[in-house]
């Protein structure tokens, strides 16, 4: 396998291609790959080695050439490796570790020459900004799926990545009736009745010292208390189905929306107000005009960290009493089972939902805050 390629001429220009190169000369020097016959075929293996070297060549071409084959060649790679692996569970040899290695190096030199790019083009702008955490997140998958079938980890500790997938795509009626219930039902009428009533509190706080002295106190000890502790009483409160979780929900996104508003009513300066009141500005007039933009920035931190404390929140509540239908229900029933793909798909079903709400609050505080230095870039 040694006389297959040449590594004298090879000439990397980053320390990610000399580090791939060392892995790559490690793992001719190991082979085989796995134990299993009859294993990667010589033509699987010559082209995975052909590809890591055309990636590790890839900064001696044109830049965007250069990229290309960076790409593909990390990428091919490993998905080369990961499709032997398949029905060879539990078989890999240290060089299988060694290339995947080399694959994730040119993949890490990938990212970072994209990172220096600057296109003039604003959906170019945004596509690189998509496309950076995608290599980032896919090769999270890479790794866990190349790790659980290289090293045979038992299907009950942690399924690969793709018998989860298959998994969410067997169950698409049963998720989407998870979601229904925990999400739309418990999660949105509970943020937005939270993070509401946290907003009212504050501007009421904020207009009445006593109320601002008295509540946030109580406001930091309220926010204090175990979930699991107050999940029951609401169950209890307001029954099974999903207003019991609102409740919950409602309880942990009404404080951080309301310590965070405050905070944001006093950071407009001193000399602004001053200026407000030379043109004998009322409170109301000052509130709006004045100290709710300067609080902008800090009103949507409250609402990204109760997009996520929502979430979690409704899933946790789901525990201690629902009807036969929850993502949280589910979770708890499936591991009774030993159905941990259902597990892991509820999960990964709940993290891209939590993402997803995460980056719409996101999008619509650039949209209101776009004058603030930290949305501009100043």
């Amino acid at each position: 396998m040694s006389d297959l390629l040449s590594l004298s001429s090879i000439t990397p220009r980053s320390w990610q291609g000399y580090a791939a190169l060392v892995l790559l000369a490690g793992a001719l020097l190991l082979w085989p790959l796995v134990n299993a016959t009859p294993g990667y075929g010589i033509g699987t293996a010559a082209l995975i080695f052909f590809l890591l070297l055309l990636a590790i060549e890839a900064d001696n071409f044109p830049p965007a050439i250069g990229l290309v084959l960076l790409f593909l060649g990390a990428h091919g790679a490993a998905w080369l490796l990961l499709a032997g692996i398949t029905g060879n569970e539990g078989t890999a040899r240290a060089s299988f570790y060694l290339l995947l290695a080399a694959a994730w190096f040119l993949a890490w030199r990938c990212v970072t020459v994209l990172s220096a790019l600057r296109p003039a083009s604003r959906w170019a702008a945004t596509a690189l900004r998509l496309i950076i955490p995608a290599i980032f997140g896919a090769w999270i998958l890479i790794i866990w799926e190349a790790v659980t079938r290289g090293a045979g980890i038992p299907f009950i500790l942690l399924p690969p990545p793709s018998a989860i997938g298959v998994r969410i795509a067997n169950s698409l009626p049963v998720l989407a009736a998870d979601v229904r219930q925990t999400i739309f039902k418990a999660v949105i009428f509970g943020y937005i009745v939270g993070s509401g009533a946290g907003f009212i509190a504050a501007i009421a706080a904020d207009r009445v010292p006593f109320l601002r002295r008295g509540l946030l106190p109580i406001g930091n000890m309220v926010s204090a208390l175990p979930i699991i502790g107050v999940a029951p009483i609401m169950v209890m409160w307001f029954g099974f189905d999903w207003q019991s979780k609102a409740a919950v929900v409602i309880i942990m996104t009404f404080f951080p929306m309301l310590v965070n508003t405050v905070a944001g009513l006093a950071a407009s300066g001193h000399m602004e107000r001053d200026l407000m009141r030379t043109y004998a500005s009322s409170y109301w007039q000052t509130l709006f005009k004045l100290r709710l933009p300067a609080a902008a920035p800090f009103i949507f931190n409250a609402l990204k960290i109760n997009s996520t404390l929502a979430l979690i929140g409704a899933i946790v509540a789901e525990f201690f009493g629902t009807p036969v239908v929850g993502m949280g229900f589910r979770i708890s029933t499936e591991v009774g089972r030993m159905n941990i793909d259902m597990v892991w798909a509820e999960i990964a079903v709940a993290a891209l939902a939590g993402s997803v709400f995460y980056g719409v609050v996101a999008l619509v505080e650039r949209a209101v805050t776009f004058w603030h230095p930290s949305v501009r870039g100043g």
